[in-house]
Protein backbone atom coordinates (compact mmCIF):
# COMPACT_ATOMS: atom_id res chain seq x y z
CA UNK A 1 0.00 0.00 0.00
CA UNK A 2 1.41 3.39 -0.97
CA UNK A 3 1.90 6.32 1.36
CA UNK A 4 -1.02 8.34 0.00
CA UNK A 5 -3.36 5.44 0.68
CA UNK A 6 -2.08 5.06 4.26
CA UNK A 7 -2.56 8.76 4.97
CA UNK A 8 -6.11 8.76 3.64
CA UNK A 9 -8.96 8.89 6.15
CA UNK A 10 -12.44 7.80 5.09
CA UNK A 11 -14.37 8.24 8.33
CA UNK A 12 -15.62 11.43 10.01
CA UNK A 13 -14.09 13.11 13.01
CA UNK A 14 -15.59 11.82 16.25
CA UNK A 15 -17.26 14.90 17.71
CA UNK A 16 -20.55 15.70 19.40
CA UNK A 17 -22.04 16.26 15.94
CA UNK A 18 -21.10 12.69 15.00
CA UNK A 19 -23.01 11.26 17.96
CA UNK A 20 -26.05 13.46 17.37
CA UNK A 21 -26.25 12.31 13.74
CA UNK A 22 -25.69 8.71 14.83
CA UNK A 23 -28.63 8.84 17.25
CA UNK A 24 -30.92 10.38 14.63
CA UNK A 25 -29.74 7.80 12.06
CA UNK A 26 -30.35 4.86 14.39
CA UNK A 27 -33.79 6.21 15.29
CA UNK A 28 -34.55 6.45 11.56
CA UNK A 29 -33.24 2.90 11.14
CA UNK A 30 -35.82 1.70 13.67
CA UNK A 31 -38.78 3.53 12.17
CA UNK A 32 -37.68 2.86 8.58
CA UNK A 33 -37.12 -0.84 9.17
CA UNK A 34 -40.51 -1.16 10.86
CA UNK A 35 -42.16 0.82 8.06
CA UNK A 36 -41.04 -1.69 5.44
CA UNK A 37 -41.33 -4.92 7.45
CA UNK A 38 -44.57 -4.18 9.31
CA UNK A 39 -46.42 -1.15 7.91
CA UNK A 40 -45.86 -2.18 4.28
CA UNK A 41 -46.14 -5.86 5.22
CA UNK A 42 -42.96 -7.12 3.57
CA UNK A 43 -41.99 -9.18 6.62
CA UNK A 44 -38.73 -9.42 8.54
CA UNK A 45 -36.84 -11.84 6.28
CA UNK A 46 -37.70 -10.18 2.97
CA UNK A 47 -37.05 -6.73 4.44
CA UNK A 48 -33.66 -7.89 5.73
CA UNK A 49 -32.79 -9.16 2.25
CA UNK A 50 -33.73 -5.79 0.72
CA UNK A 51 -31.85 -3.71 3.26
CA UNK A 52 -28.84 -6.02 3.25
CA UNK A 53 -28.63 -5.71 -0.55
CA UNK A 54 -28.70 -1.92 -0.17
CA UNK A 55 -26.01 -2.18 2.49
CA UNK A 56 -23.76 -4.23 0.18
CA UNK A 57 -24.14 -1.69 -2.64
CA UNK A 58 -23.42 1.43 -0.57
CA UNK A 59 -20.70 -0.29 1.49
CA UNK A 60 -18.94 -1.39 -1.70
CA UNK A 61 -19.08 2.19 -2.98
CA UNK A 62 -17.73 3.44 0.35
CA UNK A 63 -14.83 0.97 0.31
CA UNK A 64 -13.95 1.87 -3.30
CA UNK A 65 -14.08 5.60 -2.60
CA UNK A 66 -10.72 7.34 -2.32
CA UNK A 67 -11.75 9.83 0.37
CA UNK A 68 -14.41 10.60 2.95
CA UNK A 69 -17.80 11.44 1.45
CA UNK A 70 -20.26 12.45 4.19
CA UNK A 71 -23.40 11.46 2.27
CA UNK A 72 -21.95 8.08 1.32
CA UNK A 73 -20.63 7.32 4.79
CA UNK A 74 -23.95 8.09 6.46
CA UNK A 75 -25.84 6.18 3.78
CA UNK A 76 -23.91 3.08 4.85
CA UNK A 77 -24.70 3.81 8.50
CA UNK A 78 -28.40 4.12 7.64
CA UNK A 79 -28.27 0.87 5.68
CA UNK A 80 -26.80 -0.93 8.68
CA UNK A 81 -29.46 0.47 11.01
CA UNK A 82 -32.40 -0.54 8.81
CA UNK A 83 -30.91 -3.95 8.03
CA UNK A 84 -30.06 -4.35 11.71
CA UNK A 85 -33.63 -3.57 12.74
CA UNK A 86 -35.24 -6.17 10.50
CA UNK A 87 -32.51 -8.80 11.05
CA UNK A 88 -32.79 -8.45 14.81
CA UNK A 89 -36.58 -8.70 14.65
CA UNK A 90 -36.27 -11.82 12.48
CA UNK A 91 -33.87 -13.50 14.93
CA UNK A 92 -35.84 -12.48 18.01
CA UNK A 93 -39.36 -13.12 16.73
CA UNK A 94 -39.46 -15.26 13.59
CA UNK A 95 -36.53 -17.48 14.62
CA UNK A 96 -37.87 -17.51 18.21
CA UNK A 97 -34.54 -16.72 19.87
CA UNK A 98 -36.17 -14.09 22.05
CA UNK A 99 -34.70 -10.70 22.82
CA UNK A 100 -32.19 -12.05 25.33
CA UNK A 101 -31.13 -14.97 23.12
CA UNK A 102 -30.78 -12.71 20.10
CA UNK A 103 -28.77 -10.18 22.11
CA UNK A 104 -26.37 -12.83 23.41
CA UNK A 105 -25.88 -14.32 19.94
CA UNK A 106 -25.17 -10.93 18.40
CA UNK A 107 -22.89 -9.92 21.27
CA UNK A 108 -20.85 -13.09 20.71
CA UNK A 109 -20.69 -12.38 16.97
CA UNK A 110 -19.55 -8.79 17.57
CA UNK A 111 -16.87 -10.05 19.96
CA UNK A 112 -15.69 -12.55 17.34
CA UNK A 113 -15.45 -9.82 14.68
CA UNK A 114 -13.49 -7.50 16.95
CA UNK A 115 -11.17 -10.33 17.98
CA UNK A 116 -10.57 -11.32 14.36
CA UNK A 117 -9.91 -7.65 13.55
CA UNK A 118 -7.38 -7.41 16.38
CA UNK A 119 -5.60 -10.61 15.37
CA UNK A 120 -5.55 -9.82 11.65
CA UNK A 121 -4.58 -6.13 11.79
CA UNK A 122 -2.79 -5.81 15.12
CA UNK A 123 -5.20 -3.24 16.56
CA UNK A 124 -8.79 -2.04 16.39
CA UNK A 125 -9.29 1.56 15.28
CA UNK A 126 -12.13 4.02 14.85
CA UNK A 127 -10.65 7.46 14.21
CA UNK A 128 -8.59 6.70 11.10
CA UNK A 129 -9.71 4.16 8.51
CA UNK A 130 -8.07 3.96 5.10
CA UNK A 131 -6.90 0.41 4.44
CA UNK A 132 -9.62 -1.64 2.73
CA UNK A 133 -9.12 -4.64 5.01
CA UNK A 134 -9.53 -2.42 8.04
CA UNK A 135 -12.60 -0.83 6.49
CA UNK A 136 -14.16 -4.24 5.87
CA UNK A 137 -13.79 -5.10 9.57
CA UNK A 138 -15.08 -1.62 10.47
CA UNK A 139 -18.32 -2.01 8.54
CA UNK A 140 -18.86 -5.60 9.64
CA UNK A 141 -18.54 -4.48 13.27
CA UNK A 142 -20.94 -1.58 12.67
CA UNK A 143 -23.54 -3.81 11.01
CA UNK A 144 -23.53 -6.25 13.92
CA UNK A 145 -23.38 -3.41 16.48
CA UNK A 146 -26.53 -1.87 15.07
CA UNK A 147 -28.27 -5.26 14.94
CA UNK A 148 -27.27 -5.97 18.53
CA UNK A 149 -28.51 -2.56 19.61
CA UNK A 150 -31.98 -3.27 18.25
CA UNK A 151 -32.20 -6.49 20.25
CA UNK A 152 -30.94 -4.76 23.41
CA UNK A 153 -33.48 -1.98 23.04
CA UNK A 154 -36.36 -4.44 22.65
CA UNK A 155 -35.07 -6.56 25.54
CA UNK A 156 -34.97 -3.57 27.87
CA UNK A 157 -38.27 -2.02 26.78
CA UNK A 158 -40.31 -5.24 26.53
CA UNK A 159 -38.75 -8.09 28.50
CA UNK A 160 -37.64 -5.89 31.38
CA UNK A 161 -40.85 -3.88 31.33
CA UNK A 162 -39.19 -0.46 31.30
CA UNK A 163 -41.16 0.70 28.29
CA UNK A 164 -39.82 2.82 25.46
CA UNK A 165 -39.27 5.98 27.51
CA UNK A 166 -37.69 4.05 30.38
CA UNK A 167 -35.39 2.20 27.98
CA UNK A 168 -34.35 5.48 26.37
CA UNK A 169 -33.49 6.90 29.79
CA UNK A 170 -31.42 3.82 30.68
CA UNK A 171 -29.37 3.88 27.49
CA UNK A 172 -29.05 7.66 27.55
CA UNK A 173 -27.69 7.40 31.08
CA UNK A 174 -25.18 4.72 30.05
CA UNK A 175 -23.99 6.87 27.16
CA UNK A 176 -23.58 9.80 29.57
CA UNK A 177 -21.40 7.59 31.78
CA UNK A 178 -19.24 6.71 28.78
CA UNK A 179 -18.93 10.42 28.00
CA UNK A 180 -17.81 11.08 31.55
CA UNK A 181 -15.28 8.26 31.31
CA UNK A 182 -13.93 9.84 28.12
CA UNK A 183 -13.56 13.24 29.79
CA UNK A 184 -12.27 12.22 33.20
CA UNK A 185 -10.49 8.87 32.86
CA UNK A 186 -7.73 7.31 30.81
CA UNK A 187 -9.83 4.35 29.68
CA UNK A 188 -8.91 3.18 26.16
CA UNK A 189 -10.60 5.42 23.62
CA UNK A 190 -11.28 2.55 21.26
CA UNK A 191 -13.19 0.69 24.00
CA UNK A 192 -15.25 3.78 24.83
CA UNK A 193 -16.02 4.41 21.16
CA UNK A 194 -17.34 0.93 20.44
CA UNK A 195 -19.30 0.85 23.70
CA UNK A 196 -20.94 4.16 22.81
CA UNK A 197 -21.52 3.01 19.25
CA UNK A 198 -23.39 -0.07 20.44
CA UNK A 199 -25.44 1.83 23.03
CA UNK A 200 -26.58 4.60 20.69
CA UNK A 201 -28.42 1.94 18.69
CA UNK A 202 -30.78 0.76 21.48
CA UNK A 203 -31.26 4.41 22.38
CA UNK A 204 -32.39 5.02 18.80
CA UNK A 205 -34.52 1.87 18.86
CA UNK A 206 -36.41 2.93 21.98
CA UNK A 207 -36.78 6.50 20.73
CA UNK A 208 -38.07 5.23 17.39
CA UNK A 209 -40.59 2.94 19.06
CA UNK A 210 -41.71 5.74 21.36
CA UNK A 211 -42.58 7.76 18.25
CA UNK A 212 -44.44 5.06 16.36
CA UNK A 213 -46.02 2.58 18.76
CA UNK A 214 -49.68 2.93 19.83
CA UNK A 215 -50.65 5.16 22.72
CA UNK A 216 -51.85 2.15 24.72
CA UNK A 217 -48.31 0.70 24.52
CA UNK A 218 -46.61 3.90 25.66
CA UNK A 219 -45.83 5.32 22.21
CA UNK A 220 -46.92 8.54 20.52
CA UNK A 221 -48.58 6.73 17.57
CA UNK A 222 -47.11 9.06 14.95
CA UNK A 223 -46.76 6.23 12.45
CA UNK A 224 -43.64 4.67 10.96
CA UNK A 225 -43.81 6.40 7.58
CA UNK A 226 -44.38 10.00 8.79
CA UNK A 227 -41.78 9.53 11.54
CA UNK A 228 -39.27 8.12 9.04
CA UNK A 229 -39.84 11.02 6.65
CA UNK A 230 -39.25 13.61 9.36
CA UNK A 231 -36.17 11.81 10.68
CA UNK A 232 -34.75 11.46 7.16
CA UNK A 233 -35.03 15.22 6.65
CA UNK A 234 -33.34 15.80 10.01
CA UNK A 235 -30.46 13.45 9.14
CA UNK A 236 -29.90 15.10 5.75
CA UNK A 237 -29.84 18.56 7.33
CA UNK A 238 -27.49 17.49 10.14
CA UNK A 239 -25.07 15.76 7.76
CA UNK A 240 -25.02 18.82 5.50
CA UNK A 241 -24.37 21.15 8.44
CA UNK A 242 -21.63 18.92 9.86
CA UNK A 243 -19.94 18.69 6.45
CA UNK A 244 -19.72 22.50 6.27
CA UNK A 245 -18.41 23.05 9.77
CA UNK A 246 -14.84 21.99 10.71
CA UNK A 247 -14.57 20.26 14.06
CA UNK A 248 -11.93 18.97 16.38
CA UNK A 249 -11.11 15.29 16.07
CA UNK A 250 -11.31 13.13 19.16
CA UNK A 251 -8.12 11.65 20.57
CA UNK A 252 -7.27 8.23 19.25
Amino acid sequence: MDLSRRELNKVPQITLAFWVIKIFATTLGETGGDAVSMTLGLGYLASTAVFFAIFLVVAAAQVRANRYHPALYWAVILATTTAGTTLSDFLDRSAHLGYLGGSLLLLALLGAILLAWRLAMGRIVFQHVADRRVESFYWAAILISNTLGTALGDFTADDKGLGYHGGALVFGGLIALIGAAYLFTRMPRVLLFWAAFVLTRPLGATLGDSLTKPLRDGGLELGTIPSSALLAVAVVVLVALAARKPSVEADG
